[in-house]
């Protein structure tokens, strides 16, 4: 769930310029007494994938604490089931009495591909259907949220016993889609199916742009995307939640000492994202990585 949470995104990409050798990109924030690092995390990842640098290590261990967007390690046994029973699921109005026969065809198409059908997930709401079809490929070819930046992180804290922080709770996420309105919902899923079915803007690899930290590629081929074709969508993926954050940060930066924020990589690019924020409060912002 977490990792599809952020497999979506929005806006215009911030330059790269002075930034260092390819790898996922990262920011500092600063004031005279204050330090927070920004990392754009890829939540699912093929295990053992390499993209720790000795710039985001020096940062994990100056940091006093590690932020994340909720924190979902460990997770209680029937939590993501009870949030997509109460919010996911609508058994009043079958899923596939909301498509046209093309799109319904087209599903199960792309249903087929996972060994599912229709009738598997027809109880679900758009959003919820929307989410399980992004993940298909993503499990598909390897990856796992398990072996996502941001869980291997939280686990190495835990273990570490450096404090954790988070925005929202995995409910709060879950409730953002689910406040979608009717038509953004709907039209979220029509556009995976197309994707999906090579009908749709084929974004390419995002975990291959992420870990060159291609920010030109993921805020202009996705993030403005999204802006553009789906602005409601946007607004409530990343620019509400990024302007939400940032309020969060700048109390932070109110005090002193040094932070790492961990947070799906869309959120920092674009003028709305978290770096661009940060700067027009009046942060020193720099891109270190």
């Amino acid at each position: 769930m977490r990792a599809a949470l952020a497999a979506v995104g929005a806006a215009a990409a911030l330059a790269t310029t002075g930034a260092a050798e390819a790898a996922p990109a990262m920011w500092v924030v600063r004031d005279a007494d204050s330090e927070i690092f920004l990392f754009g995390t890829m939540h699912a990842l093929k295990p053992g994938a390499d993209w720790r640098t000795p710039a985001y290590e020096a940062a994990y261990q100056k940091a006093e604490a590690v932020w994340f967007e909720a924190v979902v390690d460990p997770i209680e046994p029937g939590v993501i089931s009870g949030l997509v029973e109460r919010y996911g699921v609508d058994r009043e109005r079958p899923l596939s009495s909301r498509l046209s026969p093309r799109q319904l065809k087209d599903l199960e198409a792309v249903l087929a591909e996972g060994e599912l059908t229709v009738a598997k997930i027809d109880h679900l709401r758009p959003w919820a259907a929307a989410l399980v079809l992004s993940m298909q490929p993503v499990r598909g070819g390897g990856a796992s949220v398990e072996a996502g930046a941001d869980m291997v992180v939280t686990r190495q804290a835990r273990q570490a016993q450096k404090p954790i922080r988070a925005f929202e709770t995995m409910e709060d996420q879950v409730r953002m889609f689910a406040g979608l309105p009717p038509e953004v919902e709907l039209q979220y899923l029509v556009d995976v199916i197309a994707e999906r079915r090579g009908k749709g803007v084929r974004k390419g690899s995002h975990a291959d742009a992420w870990i060159r930290g291609d920010v030109g590629r993921l805020g202009k081929g996705v993030v403005g995307a999204m802006q553009s074709d789906m602005p409601q969508f946007y607004d409530a993926l990343l620019k509400r939640r990024n302007h939400a954050w940032a309020e969060a940060l700048s109390d932070q930066m109110a005090g002193e000492g040094v932070q790492l924020v961990n947070v799906g990589a869309l959120h920092l690019l674009g003028d709305d994202g978290l770096p661009a924020l940060m700067k027009a409060r009046g942060y020193q912002v720099e891109r270190i990585q």
